[in-house]
């Protein structure tokens, strides 16, 4: 029986991650030890851990690459492990060697794995070493501009110039011909030099339609190593990868075996430990290539956990415990298909460039065993200008690749986020794109299919601005019910009751800069609106925040937030930010109409006065009850009674005369 080492964990990450790891450890009975710079001070993982502690300002290099400072938090809580998530000092080797020098277990491979990876070239030596099979390329030190331009020539363009120290897409160009090589080199070491201060780059034949498919290993303390299937991530931009999934699609299963084998090779020539990642090139002919090993947990290792039932950071702590892997490579279980999906604070319509700002709405789709969500944001949170705008990932699981790319088109539907642009409509157009349903996958793919995936700023349909509409009309007849001073008033009500003429209520909603008129009249149990030089029949109600809408007949149901008089309508994956202009409610105007008419269908249920009254202005005649709602009808003027048309419990029509005056 092994004696378990660790107690407590200083995870030295944040956001979805860090909740992702303490949510595992917690389940595992082991305390967590969350760190925050000061832009993180109120987030998610600091209230889900057990304690929290400062760690500097809010730039990276600031707080969470504070190598020192972190060991000096874990030995200041006791936490005798760190677990440093993906990302930021994750595979960084003199972390690693800092927490081994300060008897502190780092959930991780061991320094000389981390060393022997973080190298492109020296990573690639290894490979070819142990027979791991490689693109055709140079991987040596020699570094002179022309001899890299000859070895390019060499190979045969197009080439793909790397940094040796790279990740993340940084430090990567194509070059299509000889020409253009040496003004793209120059580039690529300047942008390897600011990103990683190291300039060294490689070189490697191009593959004009590559897949991206990367194999989850594991290995213990113990000489046993395994793999846990591929993972499929070739629909990526700049190099990022956008929605992953596991198994790879089309993949043989001898195919698949024969790459978790070379995998498995590939760790075992580094003396690997713990959960690692190899990654390759998978080209048409079904030849693959070595590209790099990521050693370190990757973001899209949810869609193994999906097909597996495995916890991978259960394994990781355990594996650093020193126990033995759980399973053997033939008992590690494999069932249906699974996709992830990176929701982002980005703006598709610009370039997708990163968004920031407060979340003020945040809907999930229903979590259960086939939907998942990792997030370390909720609703009232900001996506900053210091870290990655990632808000959350979306998994789910389904039995195949087709009922699971339903589900997922399902799940993004539901996905609802207002405050900031993101990405989850995109996502939506990529889920239903024919090529991609088809699996015709290659690391071109969003280049290919740009024009398909474009998402133009969605212009306000008719049922949209009828359901604004609606919306506006409900909450001030609910604002109506709840404040109104004289039951008896519609002055006080603001209802848009107007004496004797049609009664409506004028709205403006503002969208990009375009204004929108409706005119919106009081029927027996619904709403007439005016727009776009037509009528619509509306009515409906709010339940929270959904809204049910009939509209013409066609019902349909929309969900709405709405902060300064900003509404935000979500109707599938597609949203609508709209500025309500004008809130109030057509003004009480007096009508120097001398008898009085019901501006709109309902139900007399009081009458105040009768034959031969002598009224005074303003005093109420008749209470009526419109669309839930009471109006109280009050004389525009000194007058006498001459006759009341209708009793209580009658109903009357729109423009029906309810009383007579005396002549003056």
């Amino acid at each position: 029986m092994v004696n378990l080492k660790i107690n407590k964990i200083l995870i030295a990450n944040r956001g979805e991650i860090a909740c992702r790891i303490i949510r595992t450890a917690h389940k595992m009975g082991i305390e967590c030890v969350a760190v925050y710079s000061d832009a993180d001070k109120n987030a998610q993982h600091v209230k889900l851990a057990d304690e929290a502690w400062h760690i500097g300002g809010p730039a990276a290099k600031d707080s969470y690459l504070k190598a020192q400072k972190i060991i000096d938090i874990a030995k200041k809580s006791n936490a005798n492990a760190i677990h440093p998530g993906y990302g930021f000092l994750s595979e960084n080797a003199q972390f690693a060697n800092l927490c081994t020098q300060n008897q502190i277990i780092f959930i991780g491979p061991p320094v000389a794995a981390i060393e022997a990876m973080g190298s492109k070239s020296e990573a690639k030596e290894i490979m070819t070493n142990a027979g791991v099979p490689l693109v055709e390329g140079y991987h040596g030190d020699n570094q002179a501009p022309d001899f890299l331009h000859q070895q390019a020539d060499n190979i045969g363009y197009p080439v793909l110039i790397k940094a040796t120290a790279g990740g993340g897409g940084k430090g990567m160009r194509v070059v299509e011909k000889s020409s253009e090589f040496l003004e793209l080199l120059n580039s690529c070491k300047r942008e390897s030099l600011s990103s990683f201060s190291d300039d060294k780059v490689l070189i490697e034949k191009y593959l004009t339609k590559p897949r991206h498919i990367e194999i989850q290993v594991f290995a213990d303390n113990h000489d046993n190593q395994v793999h846990l299937f591929e993972r499929d991530c070739s629909v990526q931009r700049r190099h990022q990868k956008v929605i992953e999934e596991a198994p790879a699609p089309g993949l043989s299963e001898e195919k698949r075996q024969q790459m978790g084998q070379v995998a498995i090779t590939a760790a075992k020539a580094i003396g690997y430990r713990g959960a690692g990642t190899v990654e390759f090139l998978y080209d048409e002919d079904g030849s693959f290539y070595f590209m790099e090993m990521n050693t370190r947990l990757q973001v899209e290792h949810p869609v193994t956990e999906m097909i597996t039932g495995l916890d991978l950071v259960e394994w990781q702590i355990n594996v650093a415990n020193g126990l033995p892997l759980p399973l053997a490579q033939a008992e590690i279980p494999r069932h249906g298909h699974a996709f992830e999906a990176r929701i982002y604070a980005e703006d598709p319509q610009n370039d997708f460039l990163p968004a920031t700002g407060k979340i003020i709405h945040m809907s999930l789709p229903r979590c259960h065993q086939n939907v998942r969500v990792d997030s370390g944001i909720i609703a009232g949170d900001s996506v900053s200008v210091f870290y990655d705008p990632m808000i959350a990932k979306l998994i789910v699981w389904d039995n195949d690749r087709s009922a699971a790319l339903a589900r997922l088109r399902g799940a993004l539907a539901d996905f609802q986020i207002a405050g900031l642009s993101t990405n989850i409509e995109f996502l939506h157009q990529l889920a239903s794109n024919d090529a991609f349903i088809e699996a015709d996958l290659d690391t071109h793919f969003l280049e290919k299919h740009e024009e398909e995936l474009i998402i133009d700023k969605p212009s306000v349909t008719e049922d949209i601005l009828a359901a604004a509409s609606l919306y506006v009309m409900l909450k001030q007849a609910a604002i109506n019910e709840s404040d109104r001073l004289d039951p008896y008033s519609p002055w006080q009500e603001k209802s848009g009751w107007r004496l004797n003429e049609d009664n409506h209520h004028q709205i403006e909603l503002l969208q990009n800069g375009q204004s929108y008129l409706i005119t919106a009249h009081f029927r027996q149990h619904h709403f007439l609106l005016e727009f776009n030089q037509r009528e619509y029949h509306v009515r409906g109600y709010l339940d929270e925040q959904k809204l049910f809408i009939d509209l013409d007949g066609h019902q349909s149901v929309v969900n709405l937030v709405e902060q300064n008089n900003q509404l935000v309508i979500f109707k599938g994956a597609s949203q609508w930010q709209l500025e309500i202009k004008d809130n109030r409610l057509f003004s009480l105007e007096q009508d120097a109409q001398a008898n009085l008419t019901a501006p709109m269908p309902g139900t007399v249920i009081e009458v105040l006065v009768a034959a031969g009254d002598q009224v005074e202005e303003g005093q109420p005649l008749i209470v009526m009850e419109a669309m839930k709602m009471e109006h109280t009808i009050k004389a525009h003027k000194v007058a006498v009674i001459d006759e009341v048309l209708y009793q209580e419990g009658d109903l009357v029509d729109e423009g029906a005369e309810l009383i007579t005056f005396e002549e003056e």
